[in-house]
């Protein structure tokens, strides 16, 4: 399934049904007076966070949903039928922006979430609803309201709690293979990611969602190359891992590149913890390994782990640090109940 995290919609509420003009006439009723009934209300277009979707691609072959016209009323007091609603289902993480792109009308954080996007028009009042004293037998009654037809943008920002970062090729893509079940492209010449990867890694009883975001590039928050367009799904982490490339020959400035980039996207995503890693040392032996790593924690300011996503060394130490960087309530923890396995379980009483 493609990834699409940007999409464009047209939507339109019903109108409401126009009132209804009439009045009782049987025989051997002498005084009918009106009758005429209202009009139903218009749809409304609702957006919902459901589960089990990660992407907009449904937005791609629709995108224009109106929702139904109410009926309009009819003799013996006879109320139009209603117009029936839409709802459109998105993924956890989706943000609401109306055409210009910048004013945020809702944030899709909770699955079941629901928001009136647009309200359906009511119904015209029948000639029933102005009948008074004076007036014994009007003749008259409302149009139903039109609806309300907007254009808006719907933008995807995945929801994980831990977001991959470092420029092509530095073993992002491997570090999320060898930990989950993701099997995102990996191959022995440099490329890079084309759209973002989930996947859920475990460690000591707990789970937690990693997004390989793709590669940044020097000048990737100004428009350059796919970066900014994936930037915003880290906004949404709780930490950061920066995965260096020690076999690049310029580690310390692939570190500042990202680092920069960053800083000059916004968002907070300087401030978020972040754990930095030195990649690919099984290509190392241990004097080079120190001196690199020295260099690194040099730059960071702060301690530098190491770790080989090929051979798999270190990645439990690095699972390990980030679930620590990860508040509790976003942890996924797996259901182990000791204290019913170690009750002996009782045997059912026999039933005939």
């Amino acid at each position: 399934m493609k990834f699409l995290d940007l999409a464009k919609v047209y939507i339109r509420s019903g109108a409401g049904g126009n009132g209804c003009v009439s009045f009782r006439r049987e025989k051997f009723i002498e005084f009918g007076g009106p009758d005429g009934g209202d009009g139903g209300n218009g749809g409304s277009v609702w957006i919902e966070a459901v589960d089990g979707l990660n992407t907009l691609i449904d937005f791609r072959y629709q995108q224009h949903f109106f929702a139904d016209n109410g009926r309009p009323g009819m003799g013996r007091q006879r109320t139009g039928a209603t117009g029936d609603d839409i709802v459109l289902r998105v993924p956890v993480g989706t943000e609401v922006l109306d055409e210009d792109e910048e004013t945020l009308i809702a944030d899709m954080t909770e699955v079941g979430q629901r928001v009136l996007l647009a309200k359906g028009g009511n119904g015209g009042w029948g000639n029933l609803q102005f009948k008074s004293a004076i007036n014994q037998g009007p003749r008259r009654a409302n149009p139903g309201q039109d609806g309300v037809e907007r254009t808006l943008w719907l933008r995807l920002k995945l929801i994980a709690d831990v977001g991959l970062l470092g420029l092509p090729n530095a073993g992002k893509s491997t570090f999320l293979a060898a930990t989950s079940n993701a099997r995102p492209k990996i191959a022995d010449y440099p490329f890079t990611t084309l759209h973002p990867n989930l996947g859920v890694v475990g460690v000591d009883g707990v789970e937690f969602v990693v997004a390989d975001i793709p590669g940044l590039i020097e000048g990737a928050s100004e428009g350059r190359g796919l970066g900014d367009l994936f930037l915003g799904h880290v906004e949404r982490c709780a930490v950061l891992l920066h995965l260096v490339d020690g076999s690049s020959g310029s580690l310390i400035e692939d570190y500042h590149t990202i680092i920069g980039e960053l800083n000059a996207y916004g968002g907070g995503l300087a401030e978020k913890p972040r754990v930095t890693v030195l990649n690919k040392v099984d290509t190392m032996d241990a004097e080079e390994r120190a001196f690199l790593k020295d260099e690194l924690e040099d730059a960071v300011g702060a301690p530098v782990m190491l770790m080989s996503g090929v051979s798999g060394e270190g990645t439990e130490a690095v699972l390990r640090a980030l679930r620590r960087q990860i508040d509790d309530d976003r942890l996924r923890h797996k259901i182990v109940r000791k204290e019913e396995e170690d009750q002996p379980q009782q045997e059912a009483p026999w039933q005939p």
